[in-house]
């Protein structure tokens, strides 16, 4: 399993693990200290999570002077699956002193896969959330929003007001100061609006897994979770966990459809909440997805509730797909509005590579 894990990453995700999980394949030492964890602890990206973790909290110093010089270096040689670990002396240095780590420490990488999970892709999708955001609050005519996270366990969807961003052929939005700054491509010939994200006085992150921005343990997990050849992500991750951790969410804890009206609630009266769903309600079945609209539907009884969704094609109740067909490589962006148990329910453009490129519809 981790030689053939360390052929596929090494040639299409992180060439530093492709090397260092084929070091590990190839050591009796270390595959005996694998093999002592539970069966469901023993997959690569969660023993190399660990190690990176081990290294980040100052707890192998050579670990991490190898892993930040070979990170440094963006080492990029193909991952041979044979004797031996392809690469230069760096590469081969770096997979070494990760085996040795495993053989005489593995009870500390042990101790860190337990109760754990592979956090790779908590990044904030603030490209196709923010004007998004911005238009549905335009379109009820508020100046201040609450916004609240579905089932992201780190809420960094919650900074979308803090974040640069940079369209390529379209306006640059947000906080073009702000550390932590992201791109998207357009295409289409659908301008993006230019609005602004209002004002906003509430951040609520909903779900069943959340992690605390503010502990610096459950933080360096995060970071630990992205290979350390991955340097712009890891770059970008921490500037938003620093935003978030700056002005911590609050947190309502529990499956999401239950909790949902507790977290739409922590928004003050007089603000509207802005509920952000970004590819989460496909874990959920229709039974639950529709239940999850009409707990949106319940909370407008007092006050106008907004819904941006990213979802894939059919997956967003009440969302138009436009005759796009089921798992057609692409997804919808919705901009939804309860008001007086009314729903007005638009799609204002399309997303592809997890929001990196972006259609906005002409007439949106």
């Amino acid at each position: 399993m981790y030689r053939r894990f360390g052929k596929t990453e090494g040639e299409k995700g992180s060439p530093l693990y492709g090397r260092i999980a084929i070091a590990l394949s190839e050591s009796d030492e270390a595959l005996r200290v694998i093999e002592a964890g539970p069966a469901r602890r023993r997959h690569p990206t969660l023993v190399l999570a660990a190690l990176h973790d081990l290294a980040l909290a100052g707890q192998s110093p050579a670990l991490a002077a190898a892993l930040e010089a070979s990170s440094a270096s963006k080492l990029a040689a193909p991952v041979a699956p044979h004797r031996g670990v392809a690469g230069g002396d760096g590469a081969r240095s770096v997979a070494e002193v990760a085996v040795e780590v495993m053989a005489e420490t593995g009870e500390l990488v042990l101790e860190r896969v337990a109760g754990r999970k592979v956090r790779g892709d908590e990044g904030g999708r603030h490209a196709v959330l923010y004007p998004a955001v911005a238009e549905v609050a335009r379109r009820v005519g508020t100046g201040a929003v609450g916004l609240v996270d579905v089932g992201r366990a780190a809420g960094l969807n919650l900074v979308v007001d803090q974040v640069g961003i940079s369209y390529g052929n379209g306006p640059v939005l947000g906080a073009a100061d702000s550390a932590a700054q992201v791109s998207a491509s357009v295409v289409g010939d659908g301008l993006l609006p230019s609005a602004p994200v209002p004002e906003v006085v509430a951040r609520v992150a909903v779900g069943d897994e959340l992690v605390d921005v503010t502990n610096a343990d459950e933080a360096r997990w995060l970071r630990a979770c992205l290979p350390p050849d991955q340097v712009e992500r890891s770059a970008r991750l921490q500037a938003e966990v620093a935003l978030a951790a700056a002005d911590p969410p609050e947190m309502v804890r529990g499956a999401v459809v239950d909790v949902l009206p507790e977290a739409i609630a922590r928004v003050p009266d007089g603000v509207l909440p802005v509920v952000m769903t970004t590819w989460v309600l496909s874990s959920l079945g229709l039974e639950e997805r529709l239940r999850f609209l009409q707990r949106l539907d319940e909370a407008a009884t007092r006050r106008p509730v907004a819904w941006v969704s990213v979802e894939g094609v059919g997956v967003a109740p009440g969302v138009p797909t436009y005759g796009d067909r089921k798992a057609s490589g692409h997804s919808i962006l919705g901009v939804s509005v309860f008001k007086h148990s009314s729903l007005h329910a638009t799609g204002v453009g399309r997303c592809w590579l997890r929001g990196e490129m972006l259609a906005w519809f002409a007439d949106a």
